[in-house]
Formats: C-alpha cells, sequence, structure tokens
C-alpha cells in the first residue's frame, strides 16, 4: 500500500517513463509548480491513486503503440478519474492513435516542454473544476492578470475582450514584446463558448520553417525523410476549440496560403496525405510586427491579413499604464515567492519607487523577470539587478475594482480598433518625421515604406506641416 504524499493539490502522476524521460518531465513539472510522482506500472498507479489526488496522470506508451493489456489498464485507471485526473499519452508520433479513446491528450515524443504545458493546461481546463483563482486552474492566471488592468487603455482592451469572446471570428491582438498578448488570447478563449475546448498555441517563429507545416497541419507516413509515424497537426487536435498563432507575422508565405485556404474553407491535407480533413477552430493570432507595412511591402499577404484582422485587439506598453506596475509586481511577489521558497519577501517602497520609473523595453515580461530575479536571489533593493534609467513615473495607489462601463458608452469594435491604429501609426510616422527634420523621403526610408504610402499615411493620421519648420524641409521630394 502507497503512503499518502504530502500535497496541497499539486501532485501529477507518471507512469512507465524511462529514467531519461523521468528526469525531463520531473523538471519541467517542477518548474511550473507541480510536484511529480513516478511509478512504473498501471498496478503501481493504481495503488498510489488509492490514497492520493492527482491534477493529471502522464503515461508513456511503447512506440509500437499502447497494447491491449495497457489500455486495459488505462481503462481501469479511469475508473479512478477522481484521483489519477485525465490521462495524457507521451508517444513517439502517431503511436498512441488507438489509445486516442482512453486518453484526454497525446504528446509527441520527443518532448517539446510548450506542448506538455499546453497538454496539461487543456486536459485540466476539460476536467473536474478546480477553484477559482487556484494556481493550479489553467484560466485562473488569465482572471488574476485581468483583475490587475486598472489604467484606461487596458479597460479598452477589456471591453474589446469582452465582446469578441462571444462572437466567434477571427482576432489579430498586436503589441510590442512582453505586453501580455498571449493573455488577451487566452481570456478571448476562456471567455467564449469554446471554453470548455482545446486551446492550441503555436509560435510561428519558434519552429523551422521546414517543420512548421507539419506542425500545423500533421504528416502522414513516409511524407518526408524521417516521417517514420503519422504526426496529428495542431489544427487537428484543436478541433472544436482555438489555435492561437503567436508571431504570425513570421509565417512563411508559402504557409499563408495555406492558413488562408484553412480560414475559408476550415479544410486541409496533412503533408503527403491526399485525404481533405474538415476541422472547426477558432483562429486567434498575435503579432509585435506592423503587417499593415509588411503587405506593403509584399512580405505578408493582404488577403490573409484582411482574414485575420476581422477585430483587432491593441495592447498598450507598460510605459503606458505606469499605474498597474506596483500591481503587478505584488502580483509577482505572491506568485513566486512561495514557489521559490522565498516567504515574506516583499519590495520596499524605494525599489518600488524604482519598479515604476524603469522605461520597460521588454514590458511585462520585464517586470516579471525582474521581480523573479530579486525573489531568487533574495534581493529586494534591486541591488544585484541592472535597470536602464527611465522617465520619472508616479507611483499610483490601488484603484478600485475594474469599473463596468455602462453600455452606452461603450464604443462599436472597429471604431476602438480603428482610432487605436490610427494612434499608433501617428505615433510613429512623427517620431520619423521629427528624426528627420520632416524631410518625407528621409522619413518615408526610415519606416521602409513607399514615399507615396507615406504622404496617404500622414493625411490619414492628420499631420499637417509643422510650424517653425522650413517648407523646403516640409516637402522633400513633393507636395501633399
Amino acid at each position: 500500500m502507497t503512503r499518502r504524499l504530502p500535497t496541497d493539490g499539486r501532485l501529477v502522476l507518471a507512469i512507465g517513463a524511462d529514467a531519461p524521460l523521468q528526469h525531463q518531465l520531473s523538471r519541467l513539472l517542477r518548474s511550473w509548480g507541480y510536484e511529480p510522482v513516478a511509478v512504473s506500472s498501471v498496478d503501481d498507479a493504481l495503488a498510489a491513486c488509492a490514497d492520493n489526488v492527482f491534477l493529471c496522470t502522464l503515461v508513456s506508451l511503447p512506440s509500437n503503440g499502447a497494447g491491449a493489456l495497457l489500455l486495459d489498464g488505462l481503462r481501469r485507471l479511469l475508473t479512478h478519474d477522481a484521483q489519477a485526473g485525465p490521462i495524457i499519452a507521451l508517444c513517439e508520433n502517431g503511436a498512441g492513435r488507438e489509445a486516442l479513446g482512453v486518453v484526454s491528450q497525446v504528446v509527441s515524443q520527443p518532448i517539446l516542454p510548450d506542448d506538455l504545458r499546453q497538454a496539461i493546461e487543456t486536459a485540466l481546463a476539460q476536467s473536474r473544476p478546480v477553484p477559482s483563482g487556484s494556481l493550479y486552474d489553467p484560466w485562473g492566471r488569465v482572471r488574476q492578470e485581468i483583475a490587475l488592468w486598472r489604467s484606461p487603455k487596458m479597460h479598452e482592451v477589456w471591453e474589446v475582450i469582452r465582446q469578441a469572446a462571444g462572437v466567434d471570428v477571427t482576432v489579430l491582438v498586436c503589441g510590442e514584446t512582453g505586453t501580455g498578448k498571449d493573455v488577451v488570447a487566452r481570456a478571448i478563449h476562456a471567455f467564449s463558448p469554446r471554453r470548455d475546448k482545446p486551446f492550441v498555441k503555436v509560435n510561428c517563429a519558434a519552429v523551422p520553417r521546414e517543420l512548421l507545416e507539419s506542425e500545423l497541419f500533421g504528416h502522414e507516413r513516409g511524407a518526408f525523410t524521417g516521417a517514420h509515424q503519422l504526426k496529428i497537426g495542431k489544427f487537428e487536435s484543436a478541433d472544436r476549440g482555438t489555435v492561437f498563432l503567436d508571431e504570425i507575422g513570421d509565417l512563411h508565405p508559402a504557409l499563408q496560403a495555406k492558413l488562408l485556404h484553412v480560414l475559408q474553407d476550415g479544410a486541409f491535407s496533412r503533408v503527403g496525405g491526399r485525404a481533405t480533413i474538415k476541422v472547426d477552430v477558432r483562429v486567434l493570432a498575435a503579432t509585435n510586427q506592423d503587417l499593415e507595412r509588411a503587405v506593403a511591402e509584399g512580405r505578408f499577404r493582404q488577403d490573409l491579413y484582411y482574414r485575420l484582422n476581422v477585430i483587432q485587439v491593441v495592447v498598450p506598453p507598460l510605459r503606458e499604464r505606469v499605474e498597474e506596475i506596483p500591481l503587478l509586481a505584488d502580483y509577482f511577489v505572491q506568485r513566486y515567492a512561495g514557489m521559490f521558497h522565498r516567504e515574506g519577501f516583499s519590495v520596499d517602497p524605494a525599489t518600488m519607487a524604482r519598479l515604476c520609473r524603469h522605461a520597460y523595453p521588454g514590458n511585462v515580461r520585464e517586470l516579471e523577470n525582474l521581480v523573479k530575479r530579486m525573489i531568487v536571489l533574495g534581493d529586494p533593493h534591486l541591488a544585484k539587478t541592472p535597470m536602464a534609467p527611465g522617465r520619472p513615473a508616479p507611483v499610483a495607489a490601488p484603484e478600485p475594482p475594474v469599473r463596468v462601463t455602462p453600455a452606452s458608452t461603450v464604443r462599436p469594435l472597429k471604431e476602438v480598433a480603428r482610432a487605436a491604429t490610427l494612434a499608433a501609426e501617428r505615433e510613429a510616422i512623427a517620431e520619423a518625421l521629427r528624426r528627420t527634420g520632416w524631410n518625407r523621403v528621409q522619413a518615408a526610408k526610415l519606416l521602409k515604406i513607399s514615399y507615396r504610402a507615406l504622404l496617404y499615411k500622414i493625411r490619414d493620421v492628420g499631420l499637417g506641416r509643422v510650424p517653425g519648420v522650413p517648407e523646403a524641409s516640409q516637402s522633400g521630394a513633393g507636395a501633399l
């Protein structure tokens, strides 16, 4: 009989993995705040479930697939669902297809950390309810971070999310690196009718171009050298759920055409396959690039841009919502102090003021990493944490909970998106013109758009001539 293990609800059971894989699983699970428990067989797993409750169970399937005895054992384990949690199969490509009726998720080996974490989150979202706000609730962190959105600009972002969540259309999330585009995408899914279905994220910049098509759409056995087994792609595994395409601006032109076809028809073929696969998937995309400029330069398909940009959410940088910095810093302290066994860690007022003065080119992610570094190093005064100087900013006192905006004052989505886009373009164009002394030819080169396009943009965003600047300097190669 296995003894009851000390736990605060973080246990994850791992069955049958070899020593190297068990080491990898243990390292990853602990880094995410879980406590792994390894057993060698389903019988040992059943004994462990008799005395302990697990969030989920990971089972390593052999390369030749799940045999009848193993499948029978997994079905027996399912009868202990309250203890074992959802079952996630770890297998070589395609080897676990016969187990799909038993397991909740399938993760291919060699394991990619993002794939495993996503499978755990999806499995938990589809399984028994978890207390709201729990660290191990897959959407708990999303709700917690949304509660910290206190600035007027983030109130506007929330209004767009709230309206977009219930409408099954594509959404393009724009913003600088580290602003929280991932949180926005997860929030749209979490508040949508698809919330109980898979949320599958793909970073288009992180997967090599030659492998990305297989990652998105899967491949048939023998499709190319090394394709020894059938692989299920992200779109197929996300059926009836949501696919989040991060860094969409880095998508190769050949894949842009295939993605456009999927958005239009909801159908695709695996690499090396002839059969047409139909899926019901909502697509969310995010980018830190100017896709309009990419379209003008021929790097991004215009028709795909319009398909993705049905609704646009522009996430402002942290320097434009300084009042949220103390709240975010305290949130990260609470989140990581316990994880790194630094209970009682706090940020003193002088250090908090310094945090608020920083410019944050890396935005919320940079603030999170700064706080994490302070906790790990036991350095509450930032003495060991170099920070670039930023413009002074007041430390705002926490405001009341997020206000409710009367329906009569909510602007239409297109108006919000258009206003945010024009404001961003106006700021970028004005900066380029200032740097070039209002020489539009040089400004166009700096912005990497054509001179004619710049003329239209200047007119659209309402930038006129600047008093005190000579007419010749403003004219460039022509006049408006």
